[in-house]
């Protein structure tokens, strides 16, 4: 595409926009979205909202939100949002996704009473649902449907389903209650553990929840223990009514509830607590937390009980003869492993953490984390002030803890800030949430960071990225480099070979490209495989190496033609 064509595009689409001709504005507009000439379209989306053409700050909007300028993508969006419903739209999500829920459901109700957007009145009945409203957002999606707005049925299908696990639990337990049934309770409640996966998205289901929860526990001490599990996973603040309904299913003989206190007690640093309560469980009788007591006094550098704790095991235990041996090791002054923190300094980070030191945060909450029992919810309150403070480490592990949450604006943010400061997971991450959204010329510039940070995969997709924009000299360097520095352990080798034969074959290097076309086109069945089959756009963009291997086998025999030819001549 020259660009003398874009320019011409670009310009057209300004004059649309100051003739308020919107229809031929877009036409002009999805030039650069369909072509993905994102980068040349900008400074055209930013004249044409100037001029003011609806779709241009919709579109800019857009991009402006997936290359990480929101405060920008919303003021383009509140611009024209009352009068349009894609912008209302955009900008209900936005805020949505900041946590400014009251006025997201204000622009994404206006968004469908004003234009029927249907993806507005799906995400404002997932806000009603994530506010514990789920009856009403079922209500909502399924009321003033037509033919085409059966994308609805799926949310309103989940929605009740929340309600029938409520209504059912809530029934289960009257009668658990009026006979004082306490197997009945427990049974109870166990139903309500299919909700587990949706209380990150929905945390409005959580009160109800634990309501039903907590009418369990009163009938049932193992009711208790799982109530105590979920007050543990879905708040900080009702720490101490866990560990009282842990420890009173202990005493009535519950298995494992002393053992889950200590494990819990180990993921927030409790250490002390959490001997406590694996002795109590090995009291009861209990195998496993002899273990996590070896585990404990070892990191503490306490051997002698280490010792007597894995030695409880007998010599058949081959985990526990190794742990012994290691203990055997240190004690004769042998080195800790290169990458085993030193867990005796967790009390001291602690304390520097609690006294404002915001590298001794990410360090104690990177330590727990190492410990074995991770708790994301825990630990991101401890890591989150060096994040702030620019801590590369802590960036890129922030980030990782907000995905584990389900947290993914806050995540992505994270992980830009990360690859900003130079992570090279973090630039693949930004590669791909930027593919994602079709934005491959972003995605590019964050794989090229990639790849100079020392990634082959990340140098084999910048490359590929190349060859598909047809910039084969560009391309050349970086799937050299992932071609010969790897080798047939890499599970990108054939796509690899795919793209590298493509960029040597249209830049005339036709003998070395015909092995490395030869081999992508034995295995490419795989590499479509990768995939899948619902994104049409990837897959438009794939290279066919059949294809190029015959064009290379053409151009071979153009050119011993030609070279017959003048043999020919010259006879």
């Amino acid at each position: 595409m020259t660009t003398e064509h874009i320019q011409a595009r670009g310009e057209a689409m300004v004059a649309a926009a100051l003739d308020k001709d919107g229809r031929t504005a877009r036409r002009h507009s999805d030039f650069f979205v369909f072509g993905h000439h994102i980068d040349e379209g900008i400074p055209y989306w930013e004249r044409a909202a100037e001029a003011g053409d609806i779709w241009s700050h919709y579109t800019l909007a857009r991009y402006r939100k997936i290359r990480g300028d929101r405060d920008a993508a919303e003021a383009l969006y509140r611009a024209v949002a009352e009068f349009d419903a894609g912008c209302a739209y955009g900008l209900g999500v936005l805020l949505r996704e900041d946590r400014r829920s009251n006025e997201a459901a204000e622009w994404l109700r206006h968004a469908w009473e004003y234009g029927r957007h249907l993806e507005a009145k799906i995400e404002l009945g997932k806000l009603m649902a994530s506010e514990g409203r789920a009856a009403e957002a079922s209500a909502f999606l399924m009321s003033d449907t037509g033919l085409g707005d059966i994308a609805v049925f799926r949310w309103s299908q989940l929605f009740d389903s929340f309600e029938e696990t409520f209504d059912r639990v809530a029934a289960a337990l009257d009668l658990a209650e009026a006979s004082q049934d306490c197997a009945a309770a427990l049974a109870a409640v166990r139903e309500l553990f299919e909700l587990d996966a949706h209380f990150a998205d929905y945390p409005g289901l959580a009160p109800r929840a634990d309501a039903l929860y907590r009418r369990g526990s009163a009938l049932s001490a193992e009711a208790g223990m799982y109530y105590a599990m979920f007050l543990t996973e879905t708040g900080e603040e009702s720490w101490p009514e866990a560990i009282e309904l842990l420890l009173r299913a202990r005493e009535a003989g519950v298995p494992q509830a002393a053992a889950l206190l200590g494990n819990k007690c180990e993921q927030r640093g409790e250490m002390a607590m959490a001997e406590r309560a694996h002795l109590l469980a090995v009291e009861a009788g209990e195998e496993a937390p002899k273990w996590n007591l070896g585990m404990l006094c070892l990191r503490f550098g306490r051997y002698d009980e280490a010792e007597r704790w894995f030695a409880a095991f007998g010599d058949d235990d081959a985990d526990a003869v190794q742990q012994l041996a290691r203990i055997a090791a240190l004690r004769d002054g042998g080195p800790r492993a290169a990458d085993e923190p030193d867990y005796r300094q967790l009390a001291v980070l602690r304390e520097r953490a609690e006294a404002g030191d915001v590298r001794a945060g990410y360090e104690y909450a990177d330590m727990l984390n190492d410990w074995g029992g991770k708790n994301a919810r825990h630990l991101i309150p401890w890591m989150e002030p060096a994040a702030r403070a620019g801590d590369a480490d802590a960036l890129y592990d922030l980030a990782q803890l907000c995905a584990k949450l389900r947290r993914f604006t806050e995540r992505d943010m994270w992980h830009r800030k990360s690859a900003e400061a130079g992570d090279q997971h973090s630039c693949h991450h930004m590669g791909r949430l930027s593919d994602h959204h079709h934005d491959y010329q972003e995605s590019e510039r964050w794989y090229v960071r990639a790849a100079a940070l020392g990634s082959r995969l990340d140098s084999m997709i910048a490359g590929k990225l190349m060859v598909q924009r047809q910039a084969y000299a560009e391309a050349e360097p970086y799937l050299r480099r992932a071609w010969e520095e790897g080798d047939d352990s890499d599970e990108f080798r054939t796509e690899t070979a795919g793209y590298y034969g493509t960029a040597l074959r249209h830049l005339g290097r036709l003998d070395e490209a015909m092995g490395l076309l030869a081999t992508a086109v034995e295995g490419w069945d795989y590499v479509r495989r990768l995939y899948g089959s619902d994104d049409l756009d990837v897959l438009a963009r794939m290279i066919d190496p059949a294809k190029e291997l015959e064009a290379l086998d053409e151009a071979l025999d153009a050119e011993l033609d030609a070279e017959l030819e003048e043999d020919d001549d010259e006879e």
